[in-house]
């Protein structure tokens, strides 16, 4: 994730710009019981602080008009989640964008904060001495930020942003149990920035990241490891994607696919209701997908949704999800992490490879 986020800094020119903005925020929400299992862990009202270091896009590089100039930075976060003795706190490393929803520059825009990045959790399940804590089976946990936000310019170099924001960590299944934690938040910040005297005027707009093609075609493989249970050995996951891609805009592409997954947890639930080990395809589960992908430069976030057309048990049901990133390279190669999901359960993460062909 952090070398991605370096890599794509570098090439798409965010790196060159001289101006910093610091952005201290505050987040005060509530835990979202998402199952009534975790209710028992709710003390009180958790608070988020934050701060962020960033620069604005220059608007030397398509991909910074495309966006509307978006802010692109580093967030550390510190969690109290009101329940010290159960859920302890987070601390949070994550790479951010902020893309404002309106092309027009005015005092007051409405903006879309993605942050995607790593959390570490003081507390975590321990069967002897933390065995109510089910929402979190390991200290480190991947982490996602949603935000709704409002700049709010007041100076020249000061601006308020206040915003509603939505926090998530979990391990993925990695390590059970993984219920996981939301939480629900009002956030309250003060971009300031910092501007460089040695700022030079964009002469020219690098448009290295334009799309070739309308049409392309992906193909990946990826790699995820789960648990059955508590303390159970680590389960693999495999899954080969082939999926045709349809760039309506730079910045959005949907997609159609069909996903093949070898799972060893679901062999096990083939044992548990067949009675004898699966042979051949019975191994395997078969998903027909839809998706949609926001671009922003070379970097992508897919949201993908696939039904099980062929599957001889059904432990998850028809519906399987996949939310992620990709990062498409010039030479056609992509790197993926992804989550897949069924009904907002998570089952695995992914780390993948796979390649871009352009289609006329």
């Amino acid at each position: 994730m952090f070398l991605t986020f370096g890599r794509a800094s570098a090439q798409n020119g965010v790196v060159g710009n001289p101006d910093w903005q610091i952005k201290p925020a505050v987040n005060y929400g509530f835990i979202l019981v998402h199952r009534i299992s975790i209710g028992h862990l709710v003390k009180g009202y958790p608070v988020i602080y934050e701060l962020n270091v960033s620069k604005p896009a220059l608007g030397n590089k398509l991909w910074h008009l495309e966006n509307n100039k978006p802010d692109f930075g580093i967030s550390m976060q510190y969690i109290d989640f009101r329940n010290a003795g159960q859920l302890g706190y987070g601390l949070v490393m994550a790479p951010f964008i902020e893309v404002p929803l309106n092309e027009r520059q005015k005092k007051s825009r409405v903006v879309l904060r993605l942050c995607w990045g790593a959390t570490y959790l003081t507390k975590k399940f321990d069967i002897a001495e933390n065995h109510k804590n089910i929402a979190i089976g390991s200290h480190v946990n991947a982490f996602v930020q949603f935000r709704w936000l409002w700049h709010l310019q007041l100076t020249k170099q000061l601006r308020f942003e206040p915003g509603l924001t939505f926090t998530h960590a979990s391990n993925g299944r990695y390590r059970n149990p993984n219920l996981g934690l939301n939480i629900v938040s009002a956030t309250a910040g003060f971009n300031y920035l910092i501007p460089s005297k040695s700022k030079q005027p964009v002469i020219k707009v690098d448009s290295n990241t334009k799309v070739k093609s309308k049409n392309e075609l992906l193909a990946f493989a990826a790699i995820g490891f789960n648990q059955r249970e508590i303390s159970g050995e680590e389960l693999k996951t495999f899954v080969g994607s082939v999926a045709y891609q349809r760039n309506v805009r730079n910045t959005h592409k949907f997609s159609l696919g069909v996903d093949v997954y070898y799972d060893q947890n679901y062999q096990y639930d083939y044992k548990n209701v067949i009675e004898k080990e699966p042979e051949g395809m019975d191994k395997l589960r078969i998903s027909a997908r839809l998706g949609y992908s926001y671009n922003i430069g070379r970097i992508s976030f897919p949201v993908e949704m696939g039904y099980y057309a062929f599957q001889k048990v059904k432990p998850d049901g028809y519906v399987v999800t996949r939310i992620g990133v990709r990062y498409y390279t010039r030479s056609g190669l992509v790197a993926q992490f992804g989550l897949r999901t069924h009904f907002a359960v998570a089952y695995n993460f992914e780390y993948g490879l796979g390649y871009r062909f352009y289609l006329r």
